[in-house]
Order: structure tokens, then C-alpha cells, then sequence
């Protein structure tokens, strides 16, 4: 039972954050925020999105500091009959998610840094748990029932709370060939840290056995399973009494890796900004360090792959008047071909995304801007967990920027994001099969200071 009622919970907080790839969060920046497409950046934020694109900035020192922050919810909705309430809710909040980049150009060549988190960067609280921690739990009343202990109710403490972040470290060298045409080559230093806590405790029932004197009020589970024991000597009893002690887990996962980055910039004309970036699969082990673990999920010093997926990113600009600007971008994550100790298996196709966005120059020191985002992923139903889920998406982003002196922009962005509902059937024996939908929305917030010496 104990392994049953945990057994989500290794992958409960690595999913995005909040942009397409089912690992690696695209959203590193305000810039991206207000247009959710920034593939042919020209501007700091090409660091992350299009490191060739930076020797089209000014000779000099850039630098650039951005802060998000992101409220997500993710509901799961499961229809078993023996569960109190169908409805569970996780809430995702993430105060600080901060992007920092400096650059320095001189002539033809540009070196780069970058931090961001690179996926995660959240805290996922689940207060009332997930069905797959209850389920099992909600059969107490029927086994007991068809045991001769007439049994209705149940009830638990069920608490999950997991953060997970990937922090991302970005050199890039960029050099321009020539006008038209320039190419960086990049390293992305991760340092992945997940953090698992939770108890599922004071599991009650409530059977009727006037033999005992039980009358049908609420007790403790394992108080009954003992006596139980105690008073038929049936050996199943003292099993169940152990199956539902206090359970308590305290566990976290750190591991690194490193991906490198190779980008090109084209620019045929002055209007037209053409760009490619190919991040190639970073290899991620993680390792479990144990503190508490009643459930036998996390053995201490165990370690698991949760790779971070190649991606191939498209991006074009072009200025339709001299203050309106148009930008397309395009990204392909490679995804069944990452390791994630086999859940890769259950991807049918890998994730995409299309955006276009739009700016257009107000005054010389304001801009506004809007976008748009598509997001599909070719996840199989058994990819699909109450843990751990992905949906396809419609994202909307606007904002705007302005120039408050010579040399220093603000930058603000804000975005929501429509995902698409999810079900799944989940076979539960000769109890039949009942339907499990998983739902999520997504807000988010940027404010951006860029500031060039």
C-alpha cells in the first residue's frame, strides 16, 4: 500500500514552468512575456534565444536584469466511486524567477552570459494529495464491508509539497562574419535541485463491530486494524495495521550537466533578421539524498536520469514600416530522444511550438507589443499522471517597453496561458474504470531593466 500511495511523486515537479518544452522553460525574459516570440532577438535577451544575433548590438557593456512572477494551478479530477471528493488542486507559485544577462561587444565579436532556470522553478503544493496517494485508502470501508464490519467512511491527512529548478549558467562567443551573416557557439551549465516532502497520516474509518463496542464513529485505522488483530488473531488485519501507520517522506534530488549551443544569424537585408539554434540533449543523472522515507520510493544515494531534451529553434523578424515590427518563431524539442529512465517510451510525438508577435513604436520611448503562442506535445495517455501531466496550450502575452533615459529600457510583460483539458480512463480492477481529467492555467508577470554603457 505505502508504495502505491507515493509512487507519482519522482516526477511531481519537473514539467515546465510555463512555455512549451515538456522540460526546458522558454519564458527568459520580459521581452518574451510581451511577445512570446524572441527566436530573432537582436536585443540582451539573444543570449538565451539567439546568442549569433548579439553582434548586431553597439559597440560596448549591456546588461540586463528581468523578474517573473508565475502563478499556476493544476487541477486533477478523478471520478472513482469510492473517493470522498473527485477534486484535487495543486498551486504553483513562484514569487522570483530571475534572468540576468551581460554582454560585451566590440567590432565583430560579443561574448555572452546568461542565468536563468532553465525548467522548473516552482513549488508545487498539494494540500489534499492526488488520487493515486488515495485510492488506495478509499477501499478501507469496502474490504472491511465485505469482511463483516459494516464500514462508510474514511478519511486522511494527505500533504505533497515539491519545488523543483534547474539553474542555468550560459557562456557564448559570437562573431560576425560579415554584415549579413554571424555565428555563436555556446555552454549551458545545469544544476538541477528537486525537493520532495509530504505525509499521508491519521488515516480514520469507521466500522460498526458490537463485539468491540464500535458503533460506527471515526477511529484511527491503525488502532482498529491492531485490535482487530488482537481480537480474530487473522493475520490480514496486522497487515493492513501497518499499511496505514504515518508515512513521512523528506527527500531531494541534485545532479548537473551541460549543453552545448550552436546559433546563426542572417540579416539579407536591413529589415530581415533570420535565425537557427540547436541546443544539443543534456545528459542529467540525479542523485537522492534521504532524510525521511516511511514509503521506500526514495533510497538514499539512488540515482535517475531526467534528461533535458535537444531543441532545434527558428526565428525571423522583419520591419513592415520603420516602427512596426512582425516576428515569427519556431521550436522543436526532441524529446523521445532523451532519457527519462523510460517514460520516454510513452511519448508518441515530440512537442512543438509556433508564435508570431507583434511591436509596434508608440513615440520614441514607448513600445507596445502583443503575441501569440501554439503549443502541441504527442504525449500518450500513459504518459499521463495525477503526478506529473502536460497539455497542449494556447498562450496570449502583451506588454510593452519604455525608454526612461538614454541608455536604460523597462521592460514589462505579462501572459496567460488556455491549456487544453486532458482524460484518461484508469482501470480499477473489478471495481470497473472511471475517468481521470487533468486541467491547468497558468498567469504570469515580468518587469525588466536593460541598461547599456
Amino acid at each position: 500500500m505505502k508504495k502505491h500511495l507515493l509512487i507519482g511523486v519522482l516526477v511531481l515537479c519537473c514539467g515546465s514552468m510555463a512555455s512549451a518544452a515538456l522540460v526546458t522553460n522558454f519564458n527568459q525574459s520580459a521581452q518574451y512575456l510581451r511577445l512570446l516570440s524572441r527566436n530573432a532577438s537582436t536585443d540582451l535577451d539573444a543570449v538565451y534565444y539567439n546568442p549569433a544575433g548579439l553582434t548586431h548590438l553597439k559597440d560596448g557593456f549591456h546588461i540586463a536584469l528581468y523578474n517573473q512572477t508565475i502563478a499556476q494551478e493544476k487541477t486533477v479530477i478523478n471520478n472513482f466511486i469510492l473517493l470522498n471528493n473527485p477534486k484535487y488542486i495543486g498551486e504553483v507559485n513562484v514569487p522570483f524567477y530571475p534572468n540576468f544577462y551581460a554582454v560585451y561587444k566590440k567590432g565583430a565579436l560579443a561574448l555572452s552570459f546568461g542565468f536563468g532556470p532553465n525548467a522548473g522553478g516552482g513549488s508545487a503544493d498539494y494540500d489534499k494529495g492526488l488520487p493515486s496517494f488515495e485510492t488506495t485508502i478509499s477501499g478501507l470501508p469496502m474490504l472491511l464491508s465485505l469482511a463483516g464490519l459494516p464500514t462508510t467512511n474514511y478519511s486522511a491527512d494527505i500533504v505533497f509539497k515539491g519545488s523543483s529548478v534547474f539553474y542555468g549558467f550560459q557562456a557564448n562567443v559570437s562573431y560576425a562574419f560579415d554584415k549579413t551573416v554571424s555565428a555563436a557557439v555556446g555552454l549551458r551549465y545545469i544544476y538541477a535541485v528537486n525537493k520532495y516532502e509530504g505525509h499521508i497520516q491519521n488515516i480514520q474509518i469507521n466500522p460498526i463491530f458490537p463485539a468491540l463496542g464500535w458503533t460506527g464513529q471515526m477511529r484511527s485505522a491503525t488502532a482498529a486494524f491492531a485490535t482487530l488483530y488482537a481480537a480474530t488473531g487473522n493475520i490480514t488485519y496486522l497487515g493492513y495495521a501497518a499499511a496505514t501507520t504515518d508515512m513521512f517522506v523528506d527527500a531531494e534530488e541534485t545532479g548537473s550537466g551541460f549543453t552545448p549551443i550552436l546559433s546563426l544569424h542572417v540579416s539579407p537585408i536591413e529589415a530581415l533578421n533570420i535565425s537557427a539554434r540547436y541546443e544539443f540533449n543534456t545528459k542529467l543523472e540525479l542523485t537522492t539524498k534521504t532524510t525521511t522515507d516511511d514509503t521506500g520510493m526514495f533510497p538514499d544515494g539512488a540515482k535517475t536520469r531526467n534528461d533535458i531534451p535537444a531543441i532545434l529553434s527558428l526565428g525571423m523578424e522583419y520591419a513592415l514600416l520603420p516602427q512596426l515590427r512582425a516576428s515569427i518563431s519556431f521550436n522543436y524539442t526532441f524529446d523521445k530522444n532523451a532519457n527519462w529512465d523510460g517514460r520516454e517510451k510513452f511519448v508518441d510525438s515530440n512537442t512543438w511550438d509556433f508564435a508570431v508577435g507583434i511591436e509596434y513604436d508608440v513615440t520614441k520611448t514607448i513600445a507596445l507589443s502583443a503575441g501569440y503562442l501554439r503549443t502541441k506535445n504527442g504525449l500518450s495517455a500513459d504518459y499521463q499522471q495525477d503526478s506529473s501531466f502536460e497539455l497542449s496550450s494556447h498562450a496570449f502575452g502583451a506588454g510593452g517597453r519604455i525608454r526612461l533615459m538614454e541608455k536604460l529600457d523597462l521592460d514589462i510583460g505579462g501572459f496567460i496561458v488556455n491549456y487544453q483539458d486532458f482524460t484518461k480512463t484508469i482501470s480499477y480492477g473489478p471495481l470497473g474504470s472511471y475517468p481521470e481529467k487533468y486541467k491547468q492555467t497558468t498567469y504570469g508577470l515580468s518587469l525588466g531593466l536593460g541598461y547599456h554603457f
